[in-house]
């Protein structure tokens, strides 16, 4: 049997990581909780980073008053959401058509590319992912939580002022065969079920 070199180790991931939604926040209020949390770095996952009602979160103004409280900023689009639904899509878990469609892009290569950049920055800081929904079940960022989950890194979503809250997988994950699953529609539990 010829010997074949061993393949370069994969990037770790970070023991934790924090997601974050900007929503209706003022931006001193924002930038208290990422300093609660002592966030060293912002990973935006805004598809379309600004927001025409809450301007104090577009790029420019968001990145100065992070930097001013002495958190880095980095645009990550390549995880952005508003994605489309692929017309084969086996991702019939998720009923609604943004879920749905960025859990199809979550099979491309943009999208692991991106999840390799941020796995190694967020091995080197503490690192929040921010978009703009304030509730993370609402939100793509607990689709990359599960990615995330999967690994073995603690997920923690902030969602106010009290403590973060641990990610418990999105209703409509599985994981089978060591691998994320959103082709199960029958775990999807009903609209009315809590969090």
């Amino acid at each position: 049997m010829p010997h074949v070199a061993a393949a370069p180790a994969n990037p770790p991931w970070p023991a934790t990581l924090w997601t974050i939604g900007h929503s209706t926040r003022t931006s001193d209020e924002f930038i208290a909780l990422l300093t609660a949390n002592r966030i060293q770095l912002l990973a935006d996952v805004r598809h379309f980073p600004g927001s025409r009602k809450y301007p104090h979160f577009n790029v420019e103004p968001l990145q100065r008053a992070v930097h001013d409280a002495g958190i880095d900023y980095l645009p990550f689009t390549e995880l952005g959401g508003r994605r489309r639904v692929r017309p084969d899509s086996p991702n019939i878990a998720w009923r609604h058509p943004a879920f749905r469609g960025y859990a199809d892009y979550m099979e491309t290569e943009a999208f692991r590319q991106g999840i390799e950049r941020l796995k190694v920055i967020a091995c080197v800081k503490r690192t929040a992912i921010m978009c703009a929904e304030a509730v993370w079940w609402r939100c793509h960022r607990g689709l990359i939580a599960d990615v995330f989950k999967l690994a073995g890194t603690r997920v923690l979503h902030i969602t106010g002022p009290s403590a973060p809250r641990e990610h418990p997988y999105t209703s409509a994950a599985q994981v089978i065969d060591g691998q994320l699953d959103y082709t199960h529609p029958e775990t999807v539990p009903a609209p009315d079920a809590t969090r």
